[in-house]
């Protein structure tokens, strides 16, 4: 039996918790009349055998999810996969993962020492990937990956949850682009990423996104409570392409610059 729908539930609750922009930009859209369709969630891990993206995709999988693209991110040092349902209502799930081998040893020691604190049997269960963080970590060994990797810095403090839930702007009635939407949650004070909102993606391509910057929420560490960037809520625009069918991938050069969505310096 699949617990899909608990899972989605349990994962916008989750997230919505550390990203409370994202249930007002809900809300502000609903209070133009809009049903909101969720495009796509993402998830963030480490290419690490047990928790790499073949472990987190398990629950998806299970659930008649299929793989249907890859992607490598070289300057980010990740690769990611995306999922797809047969029902087209299923919104597409992607989900990435830090390439340890590319990264320090210092970066693969704190990872180890992270992973092997997972509880057994974890990985096992169906709302694994809203899990949380099941480590402990304190803030310094968290400021020490940030020097490095971002993303790395973003998962240790976070754990297994939705990074990003992504609305199909597509699908709304009340704006007819993404630059439209854009320049709505611009005038309700919202931040965009890049401080301007820019598209990254074209019709041509297929596919336009932009995304808020993340919100900076408390989190325990080990040694105390400290504000950093969490999640951010993200928007979708697929154009149909000369067959007259919708655009159902994703765009490796535009996914790149929204990873920067949790950076910190930001």
């Amino acid at each position: 039996m699949s617990h899909i729908e608990d899972l989605f539930q349990a994962l916008w609750a989750d997230y919505t918790r550390i990203a409370p922009q994202a249930p007002k930009i809900a809300s502000l859209l609903q209070a133009r009349g809009e049903t909101i369709v969720n495009d796509h969630i993402a998830l963030r891990t480490f290419a690490h055998s047990e928790v790499d993206i073949e472990v987190l995709d398990r629950a998806f999988v299970t659930a008649g999810y299929e793989a249907s693209g890859r992607y490598d991110f070289a300057e980010k040092k990740l690769t990611a996969c995306h999922y797809e349902h047969p029902s087209a209502d299923m919104p597409k799930v992607f989900i990435s993962a830090l390439l340890l081998d590319e990264c320090s040893p210092r970066l693969r020691e704190i990872v180890s020492q992270l992973v092997a604190q997972i509880p057994e049997g974890a990985q096992d269960d169906w709302r694994f990937p809203v899990l949380g963080r099941p480590w402990s970590i304190d803030h310094k060994t968290y400021l020490e990956l940030l020097q490095e990797s971002q993303y790395a810095a973003w998962v240790a403090a976070f754990g297994f949850r939705a990074n990003h839930f992504t609305v199909a702007v597509h699908k709304l009635k009340s704006v007819d682009s993404l630059g439209a939407l854009n320049q709505v949650l611009l005038d309700e004070g919202f931040i965009l990423n890049d401080q301007g909102g820019q598209i990254k993606g074209t019709p041509q391509q297929g596919l336009e996104q932009s995304s808020t910057m993340a919100d900076k929420v408390p989190v325990e560490f080990s040694d105390g409570s400290f504000s950093i960037p969490s999640c951010y809520y993200e928007f979708a625009f697929r154009h149909k392409m000369e067959d007259d069918s919708l655009f159902n991938g994703f765009i490796a050069g535009s996914a790149t610059h929204l990873f920067d969505s949790t950076n910190t310096q930001s």
